[in-house]
């Protein structure tokens, strides 16, 4: 009698557990996807999830089927806007504090309330999956991630950007005649070797020749997309002190007055700034409009490889910051442009220069991975979706030390002089408005991601 007491109480025990682990189950797969980058960028991530057909929803194998992929799925984004740009941390030795911003993100998507304020808080869902739309983060924080989640409650699957930029290079190099691959990325990715890494090894385990690659980091690019104030204020007429990116007086990232007929800087509308002397000559020379940033980025990228000696043109260049997409139309005009050049009658870049670039936006690939895991891990939704939220971290001005900017966002040297460790809460993260995003950005979004655009529902 005890017996079968026993065995009847140990079935119930049993089942109730599996029980609770399968709604348990089931009600993770009815989570949002979260979506994280520094800034607006991740967004070029979101759409390709957003319209993604690869796949048949059915099956799950390869092939469209008129149907958006993730169409049962919804998501949370969220742009670390008062810590960007990324790209920046490496240079100032203060990776540790970019990995500690990263985690606190992670942290954010993943729990069911945040502070909206440091008085009150508000009640959101948790992410069954984490996509690092960010090549600086994923770089320099994908194994932290991996690891934060595994030890915490949630242990969801996560998914970065670098490994799909870079399967999507090589895929072209193995259909067409071999060239250089460019990377142009943040100067933090770059200086993390985060791309040539991978290509390396992953053209190793593919059994193609040793690629040849170069490099460029499009410091303050990311920045101007942005609208960062550091490098890009599009209400200034006149030189800025407090101006961050490349000039003439910029030791590092120096514009050569040499060049200033192949950079064919465009100077209306003060997208070019000077600093002149009392006969109005230009002593000095800022970019202030990212079209600027790209034509001094792409023509340093291949002086340097016309300097060095490289005999292979490039072909393929990956975009691997998720802002460069939103100047892909400027990119492959100004690599057209540089192309065509020609000085006393000769052709200046058609030695490191293909006639034809493939550009590689890693969103699609990302999307795809993104995909075929959730199918791996069963997680896909099969029940009822709710709205795409959309989050933006600012700058928490309640915390006395922190010091602004006359825009309201962090100083340089304040964002990039804080020490790890600190515990404070330098930023509260709030959904987008239009206090915190600007007209112009909601402007670019609409133009050049029309399926994000049409979900932020801007209060």
């Amino acid at each position: 009698m005890v017996s079968g007491m026993f065995k009847t109480g140990m079935f119930l025990l049993v089942f109730q557990v599996f029980l609770f682990f399968f709604v348990d189950a089931q009600n993770k797969t009815n989570l949002p996807i979260g979506v994280f980058d520094s800034g607006t960028g991740g967004l070029t991530v979101l759409e390709a999830m957003l319209t993604l057909d690869a796949f048949n929803n059915e099956t799950g194998k390869p092939g469209a089927d008129g149907k958006p992929d993730f169409n049962k799925e919804y998501f949370q984004y969220l742009a670390d806007q008062a810590n960007m740009p990324y790209g920046n941390y490496a240079a100032e030795n203060k990776t540790k504090l970019l990995q500690e911003h990263v985690i606190k993100n992670m942290d954010f998507l993943l729990k069911q309330r945040y502070d909206l304020t440091l008085t009150s808080q508000q009640s959101k869902q948790g992410v069954k999956m984490l996509v690092l739309a960010c090549n600086t983060a994923t770089a320099f924080a994908l194994p932290e991630v991996k690891q934060f989640v595994q030890t915490s409650a949630a242990a969801v699957p996560v998914v970065g950007v670098i490994n799909a930029g870079v399967k999507a290079a090589l895929a072209y190099q193995s259909t067409h005649t071999r060239g250089a691959i460019g990377v142009f990325a943040t100067a933090g990715t770059v200086a993390s070797d985060g791309y040539p890494k991978t290509i390396r090894e992953m053209a190793t385990r593919l059994g193609m020749p040793e690629p040849v690659i170069v490099s460029q980091g499009g410091f303050g690019l990311a920045d101007a997309i942005d609208r960062d104030y550091s490098f890009f204020d599009e209400t200034a007429k006149d030189y800025r002190k407090d101006y961050k990116g490349p000039s003439v007086s910029n030791a590092q990232y120096k514009i050569d007055t040499a060049l200033l007929n192949i950079y064919r800087f465009n100077s209306e509308q003060n997208k070019l700034l000077c600093e002149y002397d009392d006969k109005g000559k230009c002593l000095d020379i800022q970019l202030n409009d990212p079209e600027n940033y790209v034509r001094y980025h792409l023509v340093t990228l291949l002086e340097k490889m016309r300097v060095t000696g490289i005999k292979t043109p490039m072909n393929t260049l990956i975009l691997g910051c998720t802002h460069y997409p939103f100047m892909r139309d400027t990119i492959r005009n100004v690599l057209n442009e540089l192309y065509n050049l020609q000085l006393h009658g000769e052709y200046v870049y058609r030695t490191v220069l293909a006639a034809y670039v493939e550009l590689v936006d890693p969103a699609v690939e990302t999307a795809k991975e993104a995909y075929l895991e959730m199918r791996k891990l069963a997680i896909m939704n099969a029940g009822k979706k709710s709205d795409n939220r959309f989050f933006i971290t600012v700058p928490n001005k309640q915390l006395g030390e922190a010091e602004l900017q006359p825009d309201g966002w962090f100083t340089y040297a304040y964002k990039y002089g804080r020490k790890e460790g600190a515990n404070k809460n330098y930023v509260l993260f709030t959904p987008f408005d239009n206090q915190n995003i600007s007209a112009a950005t909601y402007d670019r979004l609409r133009a050049a991601l029309p399926a994000v655009y049409s979900h932020i529902k801007i209060k």
